[in-house]
């Protein structure tokens, strides 16, 4: 505990270091605020289209974006992680709207923003630490499955200019960085292929065609529902789904941006802040978020930003898109952002999970594992029920192993009228059944002892496999005798035993 709060807080010491090192420098300065436009570009297609799954209005959705990631910036654990209207929680909050209205968005998001502020204050967030490596693995391939095929409608069945925009972006964002480096490529291809459609007069979709653009900034979110235990039986189920679903999203993202970056994060400060998040986007603008993997890694891997710097600039370029530029924004091709996010999908996928020769040395449990991740997340588009299934079936493959690996070594007496079990394993619910199996209870002689030196007790189940073998023994009229617990298990096997039934 100690020292996950030590880490936290060394992370916090060097995240806000990092600040002041691009404020210092115009090379990082630039570097980091040319990020932040991208990814504002980035965020906007996803965000629209979220919009329309959680049945609201694409701009609420974008100003409920603009409030996350600035918030974030400043009070998020992860430093250059991209927070916004995602679409995994679009999809727990669309059927409650459909059923009951939009107005009960705002009280489901401010108890799941509530939940979030007690799980991150509560250090709840270390659970993430029980998310196998193959759980993070699929959930990082299915979302750049999920991000890939987003995109293809805008590209898919267009027309033959679409298809060429959608080259010449691909060139721009995988040749360009060869050559020039101190910009952005996905910036250059956006600049290049709307100042095309407009100098050249294409007409193509575009930003506009998703939702309507118009300028200005929307009122505070107004409670239209009574504070009732009614309200509260049809919001809670969704502000949990909300809760839950962003928080895992969010540690997720946040430990993948640890891992390529090489830096830590303070995870608990990452969940309360995406709770207050969420309250403020729920009174100004209406839906909750998380973190979007996607534009993470827009900011992150093509971009190279790697601070706050970077999201506060993102949240500030999109609420100037929005507002004064809204018709720049609105003329910007699909296509190009579509073509940039492929890219971004592609770049998301662990490749090295799904080589031949990864897969044949990976033992067949981790394989199954990762590959019912992506399939149940791909097939759900819901994030949460894939990373799920992963664990609960991880946890189940973990049992099952090494439940078979507890060994009663039989010992006879020279005078043969005692004998000695001595057992090596861990002992809990899986492996007691097993132990009960090993012991010879009619042909032994009256004086048993079982040695549990290279053992540990676990758990309750522990406790009443040892009563039953005791119980068994004594209807034959022998004696059994409990020796070499460690003290932990000798308090829980004495607090328990005989009062198990």
């Amino acid at each position: 505990m100690n020292n996950d709060i030590n880490l936290s807080a060394q992370a916090e010491q060097d995240n806000e270091g990092r600040v002041l090192d691009v404020l210092k420098s115009p090379r990082l300065m630039t570097r980091e605020c040319l990020a932040g436009v991208v990814t504002a570009l980035a965020l906007i297609p996803e965000v629209i289209s979220f919009s329309v799954i959680a049945g609201v209005d694409p701009k609420v959705s974008l100003f409920a974006s603009i409030v996350l990631c600035f918030t974030l910036s400043i009070l998020g654990g992860r430093p250059a992680m991209v927070t916004a209207a995602a679409g995994s929680v679009a999809l727990v909050i669309g059927p409650m709207v459909h059923a009951h209205g939009v107005e009960y968005i705002l009280p489901a998001v401010v108890l799941g923003g509530v939940v979030q502020i007690i799980f991150g204050l509560t250090g709840l967030s270390r659970m993430m630490r029980y998310i196998p490596r193959s759980v993070m693995i699929g959930f990082v391939n299915a979302l750049g499955i999920l991000i890939f095929f987003a995109q293809v409608p805008h590209v898919w069945g267009q027309s033959s200019l679409v298809w060429v925009m959608f080259a010449v972006t691909l060139l721009i964002v995988l040749l360009l960085p060869k050559v020039l480096k101190s910009v952005p490529s996905p910036l250059i291809a956006i600049i290049v292929v709307t100042g095309v459609a407009l100098f050249m007069g294409y007409r193509m979709p575009n930003v506009g065609d998703e939702g309507p653009m118009s300028p200005g900034l929307p009122g505070l979110t107004q409670l239209l529902v009574p504070l009732s235990w009614q309200t509260l039986q049809i919001v809670w189920p969704t502000a949990l789904s909300i809760a839950f679903v962003g928080l895992m999203e969010s540690l997720l993202t946040a430990k993948l941006v640890d891992d390529i970056t090489d830096t830590p994060s303070s995870k608990r400060r990452e969940s309360w802040g995406l709770g207050i998040a969420n309250i403020f986007a729920g009174f100004y603008g209406g839906i909750a978020g998380c973190a979007m993997i996607g534009q993470t890694i827009v900011n992150v891997e093509l971009g190279k930003a790697r601070s706050r710097v970077s999201t506060v600039a993102a949240a500030l370029v999109l609420l100037l898109l929005v507002t004064g530029l809204s018709k720049v924004l609105a003329q910007i091709p699909m296509v190009v952002l579509a073509g940039i996010m492929m890219v971004v999908a592609v770049k998301t996928v662990n490749w090295h999970s799904l080589q031949p020769a990864t897969l044949k040395r990976m033992p067949w449990s981790e394989t199954l594992v990762m590959v019912l991740t992506v399939a149940i997340t791909v097939w759900t588009s819901n994030l949460a029920l894939g990373v799920l299934a992963g664990v609960i079936v991880a946890m189940m493959l973990f049992a099952r192993r090494i439940a078979h690996v507890i060994h009663a070594e039989r010992a006879l007496s020279e005078m043969g009228d005692s004998v000695r079990y001595t057992v090596r394993g861990p002992l809990f619910f899986a492996s007691s059944n097993d132990l009960f199996e090993h012991f010879d209870y009619p042909h032994d002689p009256k004086q048993v002892i079982i040695d549990l030196t290279h053992a540990q007790i676990w758990d309750a189940s522990t406790v009443a496999a040892l009563d039953g073998i005791v119980y068994r023994y004594q209807r034959y009229g022998c004696e059994v005798k409990i020796e070499g617990l460690d003290l932990r298990s000798s308090d829980f096997h004495n607090r328990l035993t005989g009062n198990l039934g």
